[in-house]
């Protein structure tokens, strides 16, 4: 997942173009998922945090501008959606949550710092390295603030909405079926 391209008219790359970026790299059937960044591919490698920054480092030669990459896997994204600390809760609207992605786990101080933080009426859950946002009465119209959430954590991240992430995970399971 790439952090903030395609926002509004600035820092626009073309899907297609993206895709070829990651083919370069060798990863396999590149797929992406809406303008937002999303690209879900096949790959050997094991070592995620060499993988972003070559992937980084690819996008900025073709691009002119550098993005965080934050990598999962298939696993992971099952993991995200199975930890989701808002599934068993009543008349939770799925397009009001969103879920951040980080770098790295934040470590505990900053975890901490962040719980005490007042953001109602959103809810903030912190798992590892996703934030779940509950955005009661939609992201519009939020004052949530995030750029001092995450100064707090120290570590990049990106945020998807929940629709986004299972259909990532749908995406990515059907190029491991495909490929097996």
């Amino acid at each position: 997942m790439l952090r903030g391209v395609n926002l509004a008219k600035h820092r626009r790359i073309k899907m297609d173009e993206l895709r070829a970026v990651y083919e370069s790299l060798e990863l396999r059937q590149p797929t992406t998922f809406i303008q937002s960044g999303n690209v879900i591919f096949l790959t050997g490698e094991r070592q995620p945090a060499r993988l972003a920054g070559r992937i980084e480092d690819a996008f900025e030669r073709r691009f002119g501008f550098r993005s965080d990459v934050i990598v999962r896997t298939a696993s992971e994204l099952q993991d995200v959606i199975v930890r989701n600390p808002f599934a068993a809760r009543q008349g939770i609207d799925p397009s009001r949550l969103i879920v951040t992605f980080l770098g790295a786990d934040p470590g505990r101080e900053a975890a901490e710092k962040v719980r005490s933080m007042k953001t109602d009426p959103e809810e903030l859950r912190l798992d590892g390295r996703e934030l779940y946002i509950y955005y009661a009465n939609g992201q519009g119209r939020s004052k949530l603030p995030m750029a001092a959430i995450e100064r707090t954590l120290r570590t990049p991240g990106t945020g998807r909405n929940w629709n986004s992430v299972v259909k990532m995970l749908d995406i990515a399971r059907e190029l491991e079926a495909a490929h097996k």
